[in-house]
């Protein structure tokens, strides 16, 4: 399912949590409405992430996959549509970033973790990897939101304020998520020996 340019543009949620309904009930045609008028929109927050067409592509493709499985599961008390569309995207964008990177397989120079320099030895690579496993399993210890705000604030560069409308939260909240974070991830790092 390769993205393709969306055919309504005036979509609101409204709409969108319509045709949210009528997917959760199995309606095809509601999930191919969804999709037409959401992919572009989506695609560009996987890209975002990524930085990788195919990779973006096929995050597109598993995150509909999701969205076709859990339509049920959309609470339109906790955010609207959109949102929840775009937190699947962007979570499972991460996700496959994270492992990538885990795998060594992070070709787009993006990366935060520290790695050793290109003519290091067994060594100083060893001491890389290990400094690297210590951050994924710092980070691994936030939740769920602080992982997110630190995602996009530092990985993605966005500003507190455009963290906020990404995640749909208020600007304090976020501020408060970010801040805890890195509080956090400080005194974890240092307890791993990671933190200077």
């Amino acid at each position: 399912m390769r993205p393709m340019a969306s055919d309504d543009s005036s979509v609101d949620n409204a709409d969108l949590a319509r045709m949210l309904a009528r997917v959760a009930l199995g309606d095809r045609k509601a999930f191919e409405q969804l999709y037409r008028s959401t992919c572009g929109y989506l695609m560009a927050v996987a890209w975002r992430v990524l930085q990788r067409r195919q990779l973006a592509e096929e995050v597109l493709q598993d995150s509909f996959v999701k969205v076709w499985h859990s339509a049920a599961s959309y609470d339109a008390r906790l955010g609207v549509p959109m949102t929840w569309l775009i937190n699947i995207v962007r979570n499972r964008a991460i996700d496959v970033r994270r492992s990538r990177g885990a795998a060594g397989e992070d070709d787009s120079g993006a990366s935060p973790e520290p790695v050793a320099a290109p003519a290091a030895g067994p060594e100083q690579w060893l001491d890389a990897s290990i400094r690297k496993a210590r951050v994924h399993t710092c980070m691994g210890q936030l939740s769920a939101t602080q992982r997110q705000a630190l995602a996009l604030a530092y990985y993605q560069g966005m500003t507190h304020a455009e963290v906020a409308q990404a995640l749909d939260a208020p600007l304090g909240t976020v501020k408060a998520w970010v801040r805890r974070g890195l509080v956090y991830l400080k005194t974890c790092l240092e307890a791993v020996g990671v933190a200077s």
